[in-house]
């Protein structure tokens, strides 16, 4: 399955939109899940993108902005959409809305045994800057990145992710 010939929509969260995210978010997640009241204060209080493909949810990304650095809260892809270029596609629109909302930096934390998103962050440039001893719940460290920021390019409302 490829994003290219499946369309994807992004586009801004809602409150309206808490009951799917965190449905997706324990799905994913488990244990390490938001629970409901946190998604719903980040989409009520942070920048969040959503990707939809054929009217579903099949991802987000949540973004907080603290002056001139960016933390990249959550990125998230249902199974089935993976290898798709949708993550690519909501990392892209993160990026950018940070730009746009004066960040200089982004900044994000990654499980050492997270291989698949360290090895996605690697392709996207990240550079490492240190590490956070037994973050993760099952004792694993977290990595510290920072991803350059994109400009935004022009967009329908409607993406193609990639």
């Amino acid at each position: 399955m490829s994003a290219r010939s499946i369309p994807v929509v992004l586009r801004d969260a809602s409150p309206d939109d808490a009951p799917a995210v965190a449905d997706l978010e324990q799905r994913l997640f488990g244990d390490e899940a938001w629970p409901p009241t946190v998604v719903e204060g980040a989409l009520a209080g942070r920048t969040a993108v959503l990707a939809e493909v054929d009217g579903e949810l099949a991802g987000y990304a949540v973004l907080g902005v603290a002056g001139d650095v960016a933390d990249l809260e959550r990125i998230a892809v249902a199974v089935s959409h993976r290898r798709t270029g949708l993550a690519t596609a909501l990392l892209d629109a993160i990026r950018a809305r940070a730009l746009a909302d004066g960040a200089q930096r982004l900044l994000l934390e990654v499980s050492e045994a997270n291989a698949g998103a360290r090895a996605f962050y690697t392709a996207q440039g990240s550079v490492e800057l240190g590490r956070r001893s037994r973050y993760y719940r099952d004792g694993s460290d977290a990595v510290v990145l920072q991803l350059p920021l994109v400009p935004a390019g022009p967009s329908t409302g409607e993406e193609k992710g990639g």
